[in-house]
């Protein structure tokens, strides 16, 4: 029989057909570019031409295959399984594979010629094919001719490996600086090899022999190179099959045996009716324009604003010149004395700025030949990314920040404007003008997600050029929503989308709908449209694309004004500018003439980052530096420049200048120059030394070092600080200390705020350090709180009294390390007040850029800070406010965290301060809690009339667009501050406290999970209250909740926010008569702070009059809600019977769902017992609900049937394992394909805070209140109710036990500190151990993408649990608004397999 074999990915589809024995006959490798359909039928036309209308069996594998199969019932392999088979039956002895496809990168770990581990990248497609493809569309070159480059290369420079959008803007800033394109090249193909295994290796060695499979590795040699070099292996340890391209194809017609033979003239037949895309679809947005002859209404009315042009005439005319040398494309304009365009040029940069200007200006020149014009210049000025370089070789008379350069160009097509939008390349710039003085600035992050080099790239690898495109979107009639989240993530969402059929018209106006989305929800955070005011005006490459610009009007209700060059008014401004102020004049030949230059690369040693600096010397005589990441020692700004001074070159001479000498010390600790040590340092180096212990401090961060420990990461969205640990680490283990120390510190010094709190990931990364660490080196981390002096002094004294130190000793050398850190703050404090000082005559602009501790890594800011000091500003750090009384009264944030309460205490110091001191935030990629902080900031100092400028840094940012950003925010301030007028400060508006008159008012909980919240009505009934449950979220809620949310914020924060704001704008609600509840854990995690959002999103909706309530108990935080009051006495019994019931009904109906002997007997039984709960609920019968328990256990016994069945564990963040809608119902699909999910309890969430009590009293955490016999004495009422439930449901015959809490917490204690109780804390180590000990052997975790507390506790802990129990499965899955079912779906049929496989063996 022939078998054939289908791979459809994201960019490509492979065929494989075998004859009966197994020998290729036919095989195809093409990009499909969305045309599915064509494709495949031209491949099967091909093969019936070849052998005939024969029977064949058929199998599909792939992302896309997945859609395919369901349409046309072709049976579906999972990729990686298909391409394993291929490995067993050839290449027994591989020890790994790396498969890497078009968005997809795969890592099989194989023992034996079985696959023992599979990994596959998440719902982020960087350092994938698709991301290769994309930069190569960067340089402007086919992805083949990448590899020619690359293998000519002399340097690697370090990109951004976390993410394509990152890397783009760190190839396009060595673009901009004409660095050579043989070693970009090399660059990127050198940050795919790092991303994939720090991505997908998780701590786990990848063994020789390693296996290359999938396109990019088989046709692009360089790229294995990257591999090998960054893995140190040797041409021996790689194995390269003959078609490794199409290894999944060929797998997929290895298993097309066993399935029904079909004849090719069917199969063709299937696919057409299956592929037709009449298919219609419910996502669909409202069409950008209705028809035809709305469009061209529509384009008649926004032609009005157009720049004249005029020909080139005989003779002599005077033009000033403007060159706007962008991210990815260079604009020229030459206008003449009239301010007509006699001249633009605008063109890709293809990697050479300078090579571009001359390109134009030269067919300018044959264009005044032809015209016999005799051209002068008479000013000429540069603006954009190559500004500088372009300055340095053309002579130019001026160079212009963007913002004023658009500003000077949008003024002079309407005098009035407002607001001005521009969207270029790369950047994105909206700037607000008041009486014709810009006020406001806002400059996407360093993430260039949604901007236009995206559409274009993305239209590229579609095979459509970008106006094809735009037509496109213009002509669709139902839009695909592809959400806002990230670029990258917009590339799974279109994965999804050609799943569903959407053609290409409506993929292209759901772009154009994500690109304005992102403008105004996640860059200008927008809540009301009038804050733009009446004269809008779009420019920029991007806004060329009419489908954009109308998207924009219809997203914001308002028209604008667009010229027609859009493209060109960076340009236009540039000209205006040189024509304002006049410069040298100068001939077009001369002016030409002056730009040739000669190179030579330089190595710079004037810090540890080394940089490899270009010298350019041009015929002008000017000299020109790239590749130098600050200006300390290369500068292009001439002696001129004044510096300001800046406070954080001082901070770590603060810090960690402290030499000891100790003749004999007791032992030598080492201490990793990492996260809190940037606060610490100066107690725990004197403590220890006075203690005689010697103190080795591990070597400033360097990049090198960084990427060499990277493989040890486990979590790739985790933070740069985080990820830079390991090689502190590594640092200290080369320089042979005996023990390492980093403790685990839960609380900070208490300075202002509810608490102070670390994050999960400054408390507990050493608990990561510990899991991948194989050095038998002791790592030290003893649970710290900084919040209490005496319960210091006792852990301090516990720990170095293992040292047999004397407690008089500790005493005296606790004392003295609490002046050496009181005496290193009063220090850095005043360093700041004194520059203030030195300052106040002279009103110099002064930055306070705030941040972490740790940003005071110079690797780890990139020196930011001396960037904004070289351009004149002085930098002061949030130490200033160290010790100040600030109240905080204006925001919606629980200051919990220790050093967000220091930002915000600094914003709010900054924001009433004049006008010349302004604030500044830097933020890590993926930091937790600056996704609550950010909008605090950003909307306490607006409403002081100042801006915040938020950088987002990360492990390579190269300084390009962090310096154009600063650059222009510093530009624009300098005229900000020339203005007089005071600006007033607005109010702050809030949600009302909830008082006893509210009582009446209906309370409205969002939905939480079918098993509990139907209970919570009646339940809160018997408290006094009204309370309804709101419907389970949709995609509604996802679109509410990402207006109204910042969109950084966990998954089940958008929902929730989302779900309420929703329940508001249906009208079912009277916001007079309605309050809001929601539960609160208090906590280093991030969910105390939902309340937060819930409250500044009702108030910016326009339900300012609804009350937030807090169902909170012993969270430690303090709630102002004096009409909410339980009487915990009266409802606790028939509470805890309530939830004890829930959990065992969860167990009951996952177990009977799977083994009913009718479908659906389990449903109609689960929905019975649930009314019936209710009712008894509302009698507050305990006895009730006891009966009912037993009756739900005989009846469920008697739909069953006896049989065994594979398992699944879930376990994961409380509310994604829970609800059904944010998990896209996991559970459910589990149990469709026949296994059985071991399901999470709500119980052991709620029995843990025993467990905790007791921990945190024992390692001096908190203050002993409860003796250890008192909690179990507590412990032990409660358990009696648990034993209750564990004899009642043991009549269901397949029922599994409650265990003690105190017992999981022994097994977690195995893997990780039971301090950990941020999130699910050990709890969820605890299950996993648990499920495997019942012989669950197979569990998924469920998180939210960007979890700070799965980092650890889930993440975190996979390769300890691994080491303890090799025999288990887990896969972490991350869910947020932008994550599509084919990425999920794709990874659970992975996982699966391994387990039916398993099972099957068993």
């Amino acid at each position: 029989m022939i078998k054939v074999g289908i791979d459809i990915g994201s960019t490509t589809a492979k065929i494989v057909v075998l004859d009966e024995y197994d020998k290729i006959i036919f095989s195809a490798y093409e990009r499909h570019n969305a045309k599915v359909k064509d494709l495949l039928i031209s491949f099967m036309k091909n093969l019936q031409s070849q052998i005939g209308d024969v029977e064949v069996t058929i199998d599909i594998t792939g992302s896309v295959g997945m859609g395919v199969s369901e349409k046309c019932s072709f049976p579906f392999i999972q990729e990686v399984i298909a391409a394993t088979k291929v490995v067993q039956k050839d290449h027994p002895d591989v020890k790994s594979m790396i498969d890497i496809g078009g968005e997809d990168a795969k890592v099989v770990f194989f023992n034996e010629g079985k696959a023992t581990d599979l990994r596959m990248n998440g719902n982020c497609a960087g350092g994938t094919g698709a991301f290769i493809d994309q930069m190569a569309i960067l340089l402007g070159i086919p992805t083949e001719e990448l590899n020619q480059l690359a293998i000519r290369a002399k340097n690697i420079y370090p990109i951004a490996s976390r993410c394509g959008v990152f890397s783009k803007t760190d190839i396009q800033n060595l673009i901009a600086k004409n660095v050579n394109k043989d070693d970009i090249a090399a660059s990127i193909f050198h940050a795919v090899a790092v991303q994939v295994v720090v991505t997908l290796a998780h701590g786990c060695d990848i063994q020789t022999p390693v296996l290359f499979c999938g396109g990019p590795l088989t046709f692009l040699p360089a790229l294995r190179q990257a591999f090998k070099d960054y893995l140190k292996i040797t041409d021996d340890g790689i194995v390269i099959p003959q078609d490794s391209h199409l290894i999944p194809a060929l797998g997929a017609a290895l298993s097309a045996d066993k399935n029904k033979a079909i004849k090719l003239s069917s199969l063709i037949e299937n696919i057409q009716k299956g592929l037709n895309n009449t298919v219609m679809i419910a996502k669909g947005l409202e069409p950008i324009f209705k028809d035809e002859e709305d469009y061209k209404s529509w384009k008649s009315r926004i032609s009005c604003h157009e720049i004249k042009e005029t020909a080139l005439t005989r003779g002599k005319t005077e033009v000033t010149l403007g060159i706007d040398s962008g991210s990815t494309t260079t604009k020229i304009v030459a206008l003449n004395n009239d301010g007509e365009i006699v001249f633009h040029y605008y063109h890709n940069n293809d990697g050479n700025p300078i090579a571009t200007v001359q390109n134009g200006l030269r067919l300018f020149q044959d264009k005044c030949k032809e015209a016999e014009a005799e051209i002068v210049i008479t000013g000429s000025c540069s603006t954009g990314y190559g500004e500088d370089l372009l300055k340095a070789s053309f002579r130019l008379d001026y160079g212009i920040i963007e913002t004023i350069a658009h500003y000077m160009a949008a003024r002079h097509i309407t005098n009035k404007v407002s607001f001005i939008l521009d969207i270029g390349g790369q950047d994105m710039k909206a700037i607000f003008i008041n009486d014709g003085v810009i006020n406001r600035m806002e400059i996407n992050e360093a993430c260039s997600s949604g901007c236009g080099s995206f559409i274009e790239t993305f239209s590229k690898s579609l095979g459509y050029s970008i106006d094809e495109f735009s037509r496109k979107a213009c002509e669709a009639t139902l839009p695909y929503d592809l959400g806002t989240r990230c670029t990258v993530f917009m590339n799974s969402k279109v994965k999804q989308a050609l799943r569903e059929g959407a053609t290409v018209s409506d993929i292209a106006a759901g772009l154009s709908y994500s690109v304005v989305k992102n403008c105004l929800y996640k860059v200008l955070r927008l809540k009301n449209t009038e804050e733009l005011g009446k004269h809008i005006v779009v420019q920029g490459g991007t806004m060329k694309n009419d489908s954009v610009v109308h998207a924009f009007e219809k997203l914001t209700g308002h028209e604008v004004f667009r010229c027609n060059h859009p493209e060109l008014m960076g340009a236009i401004g540039c000209a205006l500018y040189a024509r304002q102020k006049q410069g040298n004049i100068i001939s077009l030949e001369k002016f030409i003439g002056s730009s040739d230059y000669t190179t030579h690369p330089q190595q710079c040693h004037g810090c540890e980052n080394q940089c490899l600096v270009t010298v350019y010397r041009f015929n002008n005589g000017n000299r020109y530096f790239s590749g130098n990441r600050c200006e300390k020692v290369f500068t292009n700004k001439g002696q001129k420049n004044e510096h300001g001074i800046n406070a954080y070159t001082r901070k770590p001479e603060l810090l960690f200048d402290r030499k000891v000498n100790i003749d004999f010390p007791i032992t030598t600790i080492g201490m990793p120059r990492c996260l809190n040590m940037y606060e610490e340092y100066p107690f725990w180096h004197t403590l220890f030394t006075h203690c005689n212990i010697n103190v080795i401090l591990s070597d400033a961060s360097t990049f090198a070092d960084y990427e060499a420990s990277a493989k040890q990461v486990m979590s790739d969205n985790i933070c740069f600080p985080a990820k830079l640990v390991h090689s502190h680490i590594k640092n200290l283990i080369t320089k042979k200390v005996d023990r390492i120390f980093m403790p685990f510190v839960v609380y900070e010094k208490l300075d202002g705020g509810q608490n102070s709190y670390n994050c999960p990931i400054v408390s507990g990364y050493t608990e990561v350090i510990k899991g991948v660490q194989h050095d038998n080196i002791p790592i030290d981390s003893p649970a710290i709180t900084f919040k209490n002096k005496q319960l210091l002094f006792k852990q301090c004294a516990a720990y170095l009294e293992q040292f047999g130190i004397a407690r008089s000793t500790i005493k005296k050398a606790f004392e003295k390390a609490i002046a050496a850190s009181n005496e290193y703050e009063a220090e850095i404090t005043k360093y700041n007040r004194d520059i203030l000082e030195q300052n106040k005559d002279t009103q110099k602009l002064t930055v306070l850029l705030a941040g972490r501790p740790y940003h005071t890594d110079p690797l780890i800011q990139h020196k930011l800070s001396d960037m904004i000091s070289a351009m004149g500003a002085n930098v002061i750090t949030e130490d200033i406010v160290r010790g100040l009384d600030i109240e905080i009264n204006d925001v919606n944030f629980i200051s919990q965290w220790a050093y967000t309460n220091r930002i915000l205490k600094a914003a709010e110091w900054a924001a009433k301060q004049d006008k010349h001191i302004q604030f500044m935030q830097m933020t890590s990629f993926g930091c937790g809690p600056d996704a609550f902080l950010t909008d605090e900031t950003h909307n306490l100092l607006r409403r002081h009339g100042k801006t915040l400028t938020l950088l987002k840094i990360d492990d390579v940012s190269n300084l390009g667009s962090l310096k154009l950003r600063v650059r222009s925010v510093i530009e624009s301030l300098k005229l900000s501050m020339q203005k007089t007028q005071e600006n007033e400060t607005l109010p702050f508006m809030q949600t009302p406290i909830f008082r006893k008159k509210d009582k009446y008012r209906k309370i409205i909980a969002p939905f939480f999970t079918p098993f509990i919240s139907p209970l919570i009505p009646p339940l809160m009934g018997l408290a006094g209250y009204d309370v309804d449950n709101l419907p389970v979220s949709d995609s509604q809620s996802c679109e509410w909740g990402l207006k109204y949310a910042n969109n950084e914020v966990c998954y089940p924060a958008t929902l929730i926010v989302g779900d309420i704001v929703k329940a508001f704008k249906t009208g079912k609600y009277d916001p007079q008569n309605t309050a809001v509840a929601i539960t609160q854990t208090g906590g280093q995690c991030r969910a105390s702070n939902y309340i937060s959002l819930i409250k500044k999103a009702l108030t910016e909706s326009g339900f300012k009059d609804v009350p937030v309530i807090s169902i909170t108990a012993n969270s430690g935080i303090n709630n102002n809600q004096p009409g909410f009051k339980i009487n915990w006495i009266k409802v606790l019994p028939i509470v805890v019977t309530s939830l004890l019931y829930s959990d065992c009904l969860a167990k009951f109906y996952y177990a009977s769902v799977i083994r009913e002997k009718e479908k659906g007997m389990a449903a109609l039984l689960l929905d019975h017992y649930m009314n019936a709960a209710i009712e008894a609920i509302r009698k507050n019968s305990v006895n009730e609900i006891w009966n009912l328990l037993s009756s739900a256990a005989q009846a469920f016994n008697k739909i069953i049937l006896d049989k065994d069945t594979a398992q699944i564990g879930i376990v994961g963040e409380i509310y994604l394992k829970f609800n059904p809608f944010a998990q896209k119902d996991i559970t459910s699909w589990l149990t469709e394909q026949g296994i059985e999910v071991i399901p999470p309890l709500l119980t052991d969430f709620f029995m843990q805070s025993f467990v905790n009590t007791k921990v945190n009293q024992n390692n001096k955490l908190s203050k002993k209140i409860l003796p250890d016999i008192v909690i179990h004495w507590i412990y032990n009422r409660v358990k009696k109710q648990i034993d209750r439930a564990n004899t009642v449901s043991r009549q269901f015959r397949y029922f599994t036990p409650f265990e003690s809490i105190f017992s999981k917490a022994e097994e977690a204690s195995k893997v990780i500190s039971l301090c950990a109780q941020f999130g699910e804390g050990w709890l969820l180590p605890g299950e996993i151990l648990s499920m495997t000990k019942q012989g669950v052997k197979h569990v998924i975790s469920l998180q939210p993408f960007g979890c700070i507390a799965n980092h650890i506790v889930a993440k975190g802990m996979e390769k300890r649990i691994k080491d303890l129990y090799p025999e288990i499965n887990f896969l972490s899955l991350d869910f947020d608004s932008g994550v599509s079912d084919v990425n999920i779906r794709n990874r659970i049929l992975l996982f699966i397999d391994n387990l039916k496989n398993n099972y099957n063996h068993d």
